[in-house]
């Protein structure tokens, strides 16, 4: 009923050449898309360059509609890659919609929303992240604390695992580890790494 009644009767229809800005990372859209056919990148944009890429969509879909479930604000900044068609439905009569299901219906959908969008949050703050903050971050969350209190990391995969994991190249994660042993946060080699300086990660990782 949602997608039949929005669609059908409230929804305005576009249709938007390739490279259209189309979503707008931190504001909150008076309208809630639904992309009937193209395909959109998500991620991050610097100006008019999608700096960091997340994903793309291609239509029949809902876009970014989480964000008009929650109330919150765009997630992710969005162009289009190829000619696309939408369907704008005014946030108001959204909303509306919603309102009318069934409150089981509406609980589940909240939930849902709420779970894509802590998985998108965190995908972003991977990517708006330098190497060096990402490196600080994993080890921080892979630091086991010993009978002393010592913090340490053993390494259980392969670098270029690791590095795969963090979005970087093999010789970046070296580099990168060089860099924080130089600066005292961390030191040993091999497979495990003391934890020299937890509040030092932490500045860095902005945890």
């Amino acid at each position: 009923m949602l997608l039949a009644e929005t669609i059908d009767h409230l929804a305005d229809r576009q249709v938007q050449a390739r490279g259209s800005r189309l979503l707008s990372r931190t504001l909150v859209s008076p309208s809630v898309s639904y992309l009937e056919s193209g395909r959109i990148a998500l991620g991050l944009m610097e100006g008019d360059v999608m700096e960091h890429q997340l994903g793309v969509v291609e239509g029949p879909c809902w876009l970014e509609a989480s964000s008009a479930v929650l109330g919150l604000p765009h997630a992710v900044d969005g162009f289009a890659e190829t000619e696309v068609v939408l369907r704008s439905v005014p946030l108001t009569e959204f909303r509306r919609a919603l309102a009318d299901m069934p409150e089981s219906a509406q609980a589940v959908l909240h939930d849902v929303a709420l779970a894509h969008r802590q998985q998108t949050e965190f995908a972003v703050s991977r990517l708006a992240k330098d190497a060096e903050a990402r490196c600080a971050e994993w080890l921080l969350r892979h630091a086991q604390t010993g009978d002393k209190g010592a913090m340490a990391v053993q390494l259980q995969q392969r670098k270029r695992s690791i590095a795969a994991q963090l979005g970087i190249a093999p010789e970046t994660l070296s580099r990168v580890l060089r860099h924080l042993r130089e600066r005292s946060l961390i030191s040993g080699s091999g497979r495990m790494l003391k934890v020299d300086d937890p509040g030092g990660l932490r500045l860095l990782a902005g945890v």
